[in-house]
């Protein structure tokens, strides 16, 4: 048995060894009160914190409510126009103390171009303190100790970051990767060389070459660029699936979007099962991960630098088009309900504040503090009143995968004026003979589905949304399309609505590759 697995294990059950009643935490309420405090205290002499007077705020009976009553609601837009420019600019102690040092480059899945978010000294170590938290809580897998010799591979942006004189800016991924502490060298694949390749084609072929020589035990990454390495992977080794190269891979750490219409492709290119965990690691923070086994939901992290709202996903608090309402209501933690959906909201140790992240959520545990990544604000349909859901559509995809035993690992939706109202227009991506598809019947199961998951859809069909319209294309067009708008790999995803000058683009973009031809 390696020693070194050993003394990993026994480390990470430690802390599962010690009676619950020694190390009693404080009530989710309680822990997010503390944290806001500290992050007011750190930043109360920046030039944010002395605006809305942090100082003043700390001396209130009630900070929590002083906070939400005295600072507004900000997404990108506002906080960067009046805050964050200055930041990139170089100026120290803007809405955090000292100087941002990283930026990580985000632009979601919905916006043309990158948004640039501050990346503190802080943040970094807040998400070293939360990577450790999960893999404390493997205890609770009960891998064997061999396990915890094996390499971990890591699939991100290129950790060979751009310096334009005033800081560096990359992929968060990339980012992080290049602050891994030293003791993770170990394990850490696929090693500093070939982390530092921007060109992702060049950086898959060298992962690829040098497949055979490491013993994967996790994969990290976003399912679609980890999906076409295995393949890439498999086919050059000219084996049955991945686990004839990685024969001890355990766990896949997935995150970032939804796994559930990856799922049924991703298992094709196993040989045996592994243990699925999701992550919520966005360029704002490490918010939330799945702690324990036999759930689908993660916890949120309370108490390490983020103070978190959440607004009601409904038509008062956001318009048509998913912009935040300036006087949206807000909730707290202890406020929230289980299975209603809300916008989540954060203030951080990076130095935003009150601000609106783009993602929806839902609790599913509030005792535990566990959630569900839902959607984006601005990835809905509702043009009459069908309130579409990015949740609705990945179910019903996942199940007309089911029913018809084909895989649409990626799909995006549109709406489109059809005669005197609306319809939708799915675009589905496939590996599957397109000419041996009843398309007639995917547009048919995916129809229904939505009617069974959707009551405002259902009514919604019966007028207003006059026709939904199907058109299946091979899969590798979404990743040629991503690659041409230079967002290949990393963390990039294509979105799952895509509205306006977008579907333009797209459409225009189909007309040339696919249907011409």
């Amino acid at each position: 048995m390696p020693i070194l697995g050993s003394i990993i294990k026994s480390a990470i059950e430690f802390p599962s060894k010690i009676p619950f009643e020694k190390i009693r935490r404080q009530s989710p309420a309680k822990q997010q009160n503390a944290t806001l405090k500290k992050l007011l205290r750190e930043a109360q002499y920046t030039s944010f914190g002395e605006a809305y007077e942090f100082s003043n705020m700390l001396r209130q009976k009630d900070v929590v409510n002083a906070f939400r009553k005295n600072v507004p609601l900000h997404d990108y837009n506002a906080i960067h126009q009046k805050w964050w420019y200055r930041t990139l600019n170089g100026e120290a102690f803007v809405s955090w103390p000292g100087k941002v040092k990283y930026f990580a480059l985000s632009s979601g899945t919905s916006e043309a171009s990158s948004k640039y978010i501050p990346v503190t000294a802080d943040m970094l170590k807040a998400i070293k303190r939360t990577s450790i938290r999960q893999i404390f809580s493997l205890a609770r897998y009960d891998f064997p100790r061999e396990f915890y010799e094996r390499g971990i591979l890591m699939l991100g942006g290129s950790t060979h970051l751009q310096f334009n004189g005033t800081y560096y800016e990359g992929d968060l991924s990339g980012i992080t990767a290049g602050n891994i502490p030293f003791w993770f060298q170990h394990f850490y694949k696929p090693g500093k060389r070939i982390s530092k390749e921007r060109d992702w084609t060049t950086k898959l072929d060298e992962i690829v070459k040098n497949a055979k020589n490491w013993d994967i035990g996790v994969i990290v990454g976003v399912p679609a660029w980890l999906q076409i390495l295995m393949e890439r992977i498999i086919k050059y080794y000219n084996v049955s699936n991945i686990h004839d190269v990685w024969p001890n891979l355990s766990i896949y750490v997935h995150g970032g979007v939804s796994f559930s219409p990856y799922a049924k492709t991703f298992e094709k290119l196993l040989g045996k099962p592994i243990t699925y965990i999701e992550t919520y690691l966005a360029s704002e923070g490490f918010i939330a991960y799945q702690s324990r086994p036999n759930t689908n939901a993660m916890q949120l992290v309370l108490d390490n630098g983020l103070f978190f709202e959440f607004i009601p996903f409904n038509d008062k608090n956001f318009d048509a088009e998913g912009h935040l309402n300036p006087d949206a209501e807000t909730l707290t933690i202890e406020q929230v309900e289980e299975g209603k959906e809300y916008a989540l909201l954060l203030s951080s140790c990076a130095g935003a504040w009150r601000y609106l992240i783009g993602d929806t959520i839902k609790f599913t545990s509030k005792a535990n503090s566990e959630i569900v990544i839902t959607g984006r604000t601005k990835h809905f349909l509702n043009l009459c009143g069908e309130h579409l859901s990015q949740e609705n559509m990945n179910r019903a995809v996942q199940l007309t995968e089911e029913q018809l035993g084909i895989s649409f690992p990626e799909f995006t939706v549109a709406g489109i004026r059809h005669e005197s109202m609306f319809a939708h227009k799915w675009y589905l991506g496939t590996t599957n003979d397109i000419s041996q598809l009843d398309i007639p019947g995917i547009r048919e199961r995916i129809d229904q589905n939505l009617k069974d998951l959707n009551d405002d859809y259902r009514v919604e069909r019966i007028a207003a949304i006059r026709d939904v319209k199907v058109e299946v294309i091979p899969l590798q067009l979404f990743y040629d399309y991503m690659k041409l708008l230079g967002k290949e790999g990393g963390q990039n995803k294509f979105p799952r609505v895509i509205k306006n000058e977008k579907h333009t683009q797209w459409e225009e973009f189909l007309e040339k590759t696919f249907r011409n031809k």
